[in-house]
């Protein structure tokens, strides 16, 4: 079975073999609470106090955990386009993967609510092995100074779908 098996399998248990079961899929991911708050768009307090048996987490937490964990198992280093936006951007995002001329493309989640914050996850997208990036228009023209990959932007006329899609035609997978 999966992380996101056990997590759910987990969460239907009890409040205290979720938490126990969090905690080992951290470890198996090799990810520390901060490092997976960032990719999963949760407060790492939030996570601290689930992981402490503290706090239940709510459906929308449970779905955001699901779906940081999935696309961290299946995807390969390169083989996937960063978003970079603030968190109630990144919630309306609800594909991890599109399909793109029969090629499923993984996108991976990188919460931003600054300027700093953009570039800092910008670098740390391209360190992780993403082909491309999708930002919002503020933000692109420093990103584009910042790294070597591909940058596309979220217009508000267009949804982030169809800017992951310009973003894989920009980088070629």
């Amino acid at each position: 079975m999966d992380n996101s098996g056990k997590l759910l399998r987990a969460a239907a248990q009890s409040d205290e073999a979720f938490s126990k079961t969090l905690r080992l899929v951290l470890s198996d991911l090799g990810m520390t609470i901060k490092e997976f708050a960032e990719s999963s768009g949760i407060s790492p307090s939030t996570l601290y106090k689930m992981i402490g048996g503290e706090r239940s987490p709510s459906l929308d937490v449970l779905r955001r955990i699901l779906r940081a964990v999935g696309g961290i198992e299946r995807s390969e280093p390169g083989d996937f386009i960063a978003v970079i936006a603030a968190r109630h951007v990144l919630a309306e995002v609800v594909e991890r993967s599109i399909t793109i001329e029969g090629k499923e493309i993984l996108t991976i989640e990188y919460p931003a609510t600054t300027l700093e914050d953009a570039i800092v996850a910008s670098v740390r997208a391209e360190r992780d092995g993403a082909k491309a990036i999708v930002c919002a228009p503020i933000v692109s023209a420093t990103i584009e100074r910042v790294v070597d990959i591909p940058i596309a932007t979220i217009m508000p006329r267009d949804s982030v779908t169809e800017a992951i899609r310009l973003a894989a035609r920009k980088s070629g997978i």
